[in-house]
């Protein structure tokens, strides 16, 4: 029997087909995700699904879709999308929704990314919780059907979803330029041609270079997950290939979108957290703008430099979405890539962080190299993972040594914070799923970092 605690993460699940999750799994969810809607008052009448590429997507689809319809649901069937795409019919629709992706996990993981209507995140603490519960006591009981039927009615949205981004953000008048873009055989494949093409709308003055559009989810190139160097290479040269002005590459599921300049330089996601601030504050001045703990100190000074508040958030979409939403922030950055966006449901969309980037750099002549300079400050050390058996030990560990340290400030928002006098900072925080624990640092010198990382790095795995 399967042991949904071993799947279901903090932000939404993610399991090995079939073994963790199969068709009986998927249906306990969606009757379970019905019910639990309709216990907590929500609308849970008609929901809006729709799934990724993987050759499981579509049954594992079809069987949560039979669930909710066992629940009393009527089904709203988005077909093939990305993520933000779902997000966007359940913004549009005012529907609760799920999405079948595993984003960018290799080729034998899927999962269920869930939300309420309008958008609004399920996480552990917001309903993810009580709906495994709810599955795990209807497989136990034997309860649930690995088949069924389900009402579905079938909506394409991806139309309007290109035409919806197209409003907010003004393409049409940039200077031409010359786009890599590498799709990791994801859903960017589906979606990118859409919105920055011409296959639905008007032409914009871009010159698209595919690569890896082939919708597979079998990842026959390379890892859909463009925070990881070597997922990049393919981009790069095709930047450096074609004398490309820009290069975007986006994971599985095309919410998350990375950037390397025309010299083929990734640029850091912090930066533009800092460029889509600013474009955001022009037009909502005065707006509160979130970055979570790990994005750099620029973030929050140049948010305060342009007039808006800056505020802190855990790391994960969960926390960013629900503090966009108590705050009514203009936009939200993390390090990871993701980016949230009020005029998007407060939603992750890496699709809009990509036009306001093309917007930025297409309104003015330097290019992107130069562009995005201003808006990196300090020396970063990147995302260092290291196995440790008890992490929370280890935790306590390192804040024992460095909170010795004269002048250290430590928090616990996320995992541990120390910082320095000088503006330098480490965090160190547990994952959410593996035996990790997570480093990051930032100093105003390449070599301050270095000192602290390496200081820190030795604590953890000493």
């Amino acid at each position: 029997m399967v042991e949904l605690a071993s799947i279901v993460k903090a932000y939404d699940i993610r399991g090995t087909v079939p073994d963790q999750l199969d068709n009986a799994v998927a249906h306990a969810l969606g009757k379970a995700f019905v019910q639990t809607l309709r216990e907590d008052g929500d609308r849970a009448d008609r929901i809006v699904l729709a799934y990724d590429m993987r050759p499981s997507s579509p049954g594992l689809a079809a069987s949560f879709a039979a669930g909710a319809t066992a629940a009393g649901a009527r089904v709203v069937d988005a077909r093939l999308s990305s993520t933000d795409l779902l997000y966007y019919a359940s913004g549009a629709l005012d529907l609760p929704g799920a999405m079948f992706t595993a984003s960018h996990n290799p080729a034998q993981y899927n999962g269920i990314k869930m939300c309420r209507a309008g958008a609004r995140p399920i996480g552990q603490d917001t309903g993810l919780a009580e709906i495994r519960d709810r599955a795990q006591a209807l497989l136990d009981a034997g309860e649930t059907e690995t088949t069924g039927s389900a009402e579905v009615e079938r909506h394409d949205m991806l139309a309007e979803y290109a035409a919806h981004l197209r409003t907010l953000v003004d393409l049409s008048k940039i200077r031409p330029l010359t786009v890599v873009v590498d799709a990791g055989n994801g859903m960017a494949g589906h979606t990118v041609p859409a919105v920055l093409g011409d296959a639905v709308l008007d032409p914009l003055p871009l010159r698209i270079i595919p690569l890896y559009f082939e919708l597979d989810g079998s990842f026959p190139n390379h890892e859909a997950n463009p925070l990881k160097p070597e997922n990049l290479v393919d981009l790069q040269q095709a930047v450096r290939d074609h004398g490309a002005d820009i290069g975007l590459a986006f994971d599985g599921d095309a919410d998350r979108c990375f950037v390397v300049d025309e010299n083929a330089d990734p640029v850091s996601p912090s930066a533009i957290t800092a460029l889509v601030a600013v474009r955001e504050l022009a037009k909502h001045p005065g707006s509160t703008v979130i970055h979570n703990l790990i994005t750099s100190s620029a973030v929050p000074e140049i948010v305060r430099e342009h007039g808006g508040t800056p505020l802190r958030s855990r790391v994960g979409h969960s926390f960013i979405k629900a503090e966009m939403a108590r705050t009514n922030a203009v936009f939200g950055g993390e390090h990871s890539a993701h980016y949230y966006f009020r005029d998007f449901w407060n939603a992750d969309t890496g699709m809009l962080a990509a036009m306001h980037v093309l917007a930025a750099l297409g309104e003015q002549d330097r290019p992107l190299s130069k562009l995005v300079a201003q808006y990196s400050r300090y020396a970063a050390s990147g995302e260092i993972n290291s196995t440790v058996d008890d992490q929370q030990a280890k935790l306590a560990e390192v804040e024992r040594a460095l909170s010795g340290d004269q002048g250290a400030e430590i928090d616990h928002l996320d995992g541990l914070t120390v910082r320095w006098p000088d503006g330098a900072w480490i965090n160190l925080r547990p994952s959410n799923t593996e035996p990790l624990l997570r480093l990051n640092v930032e100093a105003a010198t390449t070599e301050r970092m270095a000192e602290l990382r390496d200081r820190t790095l030795a604590l953890v795995r000493g």
